[in-house]
């Protein structure tokens, strides 16, 4: 057994009421005994779907140790069924952009005879279409939401202050002292393109990744580093991991080659510390099952925030 994410249910928080299995057409959770519990650890993919179906907040994501995911004993659950669930299990892998599971499930159903929900033709491997890029208006939508919410934020903090406003109710007999009131700083946060961020999460399919100059930053160098986004994730769409924690290596691959495959440039953050030197090695297997040449850019991170190198992997 390898460390992943998979889902965990509190048992003094659950009532029994089975909203959760009724959202896991996977299988992996059943009540048993006025309890939901997770009946089969290779059944659940750790994305968390059935986290949302419950009432109590008994569900959430964790890392441990746990069997790995097995696509073909889900659709051996999900078949008997019938073809309404097989078709939700679909979304909700397509929902998460779990290319790599859609491939595994569409071979499963091909080696019995058992015909695919309809629309999903384009995740066999021989039919995988290459990027096309989609509507410019379409990609601009979480750029344009940005911009207007900034501009909003201006306004605010531009708006004209009373300075005497907090000094006219004072009681009698006290002294306050004047605090002098300007214009609100204008905040200094940052302007992502994409959410989420962590890789586990995404869907390299979003718009957001159209011909996007990408960085895989490690988890940490956005803690360690003043200005992160000044200095590196400016105008980039964003994906973080951690090459040591994170589990998944072949999903992770299957994600980043299909980011690859679309994007416009390639930026990588690690920290200098061996532990993320997993995360280039990472990189370069995705580069190549991709088939692109894309040079990678690789920036290297001090425990003190500061970049020590910046070099191009060709």
């Amino acid at each position: 057994m390898a460390t992943r994410t998979i889902i965990e249910v509190d048992q003094d928080l659950c009532d029994g009421c089975g909203a959760c299995e009724i959202g896991c057409p996977e299988g992996a959770l059943k009540v048993i005994d006025g309890k939901a519990r997770l009946v089969g650890e290779s059944l659940c993919d750790g994305l968390g779907a059935c986290i949302g179906h419950c009432p109590r907040g008994a569900i959430r994501v964790t890392q441990r140790d746990a069997e790995s995911y097995d696509e073909a004993a889900v659709l051996d659950k999900i078949l008997p069924q019938g073809p309404a669930v097989l078709a939700a299990h679909f979304a909700h892998l397509d929902h998460f952009g779990q290319d790599l599971y859609l491939e595994q499930a569409i071979d499963r159903l091909d080696n019995l005879g058992i015909a695919i929900p309809q629309g999903y033709e384009k995740f066999r491997k021989q039919a995988r279409p290459k990027f096309v890029k989609p509507c410019s208006a379409f990609s601009r939508t979480l750029a344009d939401l940005a911009t207007r919410a900034g501009s909003a934020s201006e306004r605010i903090g531009s708006a004209p202050t009373r300075a005497g406003s907090a000094l006219e109710h004072t009681s009698p007999g006290l002294n306050p002292t004047p605090v002098a009131v300007g214009p609100t700083p204008k905040p200094q946060g940052s302007k992502p393109r994409n959410w989420p961020v962590q890789l586990h999460l995404i869907n390299p399919r979003a718009p957001q990744f159209a011909n996007a100059r990408l960085l895989v930053a490690a988890d940490c160098t956005a803690f360690v580093m003043e200005d992160f986004h000044a200095k590196l994730a400016e105008g980039k769409s964003l994906v973080i991991t951690c090459p040591k924690l994170d589990s998944g290596r072949d999903i992770y691959i299957s994600k980043l080659a299909a980011l690859i495959d679309q994007a416009e440039s390639l930026e990588v953050a690690i920290m200098e510390v061996p532990c993320c030197g997993g995360l280039t090695k990472l990189m370069e297997e995705a580069r190549q099952k991709s088939g692109r040449a894309l040079p990678i850019r690789l920036v290297v991170v001090d425990p003190d925030g500061r970049i020590l190198t910046r070099k191009t992997l060709s």
